[in-house]
């Protein structure tokens, strides 16, 4: 591909597959940017998260949020962001947020369902937070974002969990949260292409418990642009961050994913175009970390 395409190979792999290549090639070249628009820069600076993904040393890829008062992301200008913020304590995502390093990006804002993304490397690390060189960024619809507004109920720089629990299984907890979900984010890489994060929605209980180990999430109509999809077919390792969005608890796992094309499952996903199985390797409760409190609207 030339300097100028807007896909990496995995992702024009599954777009070949489905049909839509040349045609995502068109618009990716109009909609996919190495540059974050003004409109864009503002967004990010008005939102109390954001959703971060990084892959650790051992290349396994995690989700998470980093927080703050509005404003504690900046962008001073259209191509880096700041972030006056760090890692949660105990969150296994700040093992893959060092100089040099792929983090993807995805500023969300529930409440008015708006969602923007961006993937690049990190230029600095400090105590006092994060600075990204942006590499790409692209707009998103909010099909299959649940809104929900918010509240802080402790100061915004507290994010210090009240536990952190290692888990190898889903236990009952586990298992409760996940049937109850309506949302998670599910972090990627593809190598030399970056690290990238996303959102995943649908009605409570769209995602599915197999066994102990195992998930299957449907895979929706959206905008083919496919860079979940496209990670996973040159790299298949997934993070997934799932959100008790009344206690502020995390559930945070990475492991395997494989694509489900087509079979019988999909018949037990109600709309769903294809799946994708997720196979834990290790997991993590951080209790209570976030400072922040949604309502659903």
């Amino acid at each position: 591909m030339d300097a100028a395409a807007p896909f990496h190979a995995g992702e024009v792999a599954v777009q070949a597959r489905l049909g839509v290549a040349d045609r995502m090639d068109e618009i990716g070249r109009k909609v996919v940017r190495d540059q974050l628009p003004e409109q864009h820069q503002r967004f990010y600076e008005q939102l109390p998260f954001r959703l971060a993904g990084s892959v650790d040393p051992t290349g396994r890829p995690w989700a998470t949020m980093l927080v703050g008062q509005p404003g504690f992301v900046q962008a001073p200008d259209a191509w880096h962001l700041t972030f006056d913020a760090k890692p949660m304590p105990g969150d296994p995502a700040a093992a893959g947020m060092t100089v040099g390093a792929p983090l993807g990006l995805l500023g969300i804002e529930l409440h008015t369902r708006r969602r923007n993304r961006v993937n690049g490397r990190l230029l600095s690390v400090e105590p006092s937070g994060l600075r990204l060189q942006v590499e790409q960024t692209v707009g998103n619809c909010p099909q299959y974002i649940q809104g929900r507004e918010y509240e802080w109920v402790r100061d915004a720089a507290d994010t210090r969990p009240r536990a952190v629990e290692r888990l190898h299984d889903l236990d009952d907890e586990a298992a409760w949260l996940i049937a109850a979900a309506d949302t998670l984010f599910v972090a990627t890489h593809a190598g030399a292409a970056g690290a990238d994060v996303s959102h995943r929605g649908g009605p409570a209980g769209f995602v599915m418990q197999e066994d102990a180990r195992t998930l299957l999430i449907p895979d929706y109509s959206g905008n083919r642009m496919f860079m979940t999809l496209g990670n996973l077919q040159l790299d298949g390792r997934a993070g997934l961050l799932f959100v008790d969005f009344e206690s502020g608890d995390l559930l945070t796992l990475t492991g395997r994913a494989e694509i489900v094309w087509d079979g019988p499952e999909l018949a037990t996903l109600n709309n769903a175009e294809r799946a994708w199985r997720f196979h834990l390797d290790e997991g993590w409760w951080l209790r209570d970390a976030l400072p922040l409190r949604w309502r659903f609207r």
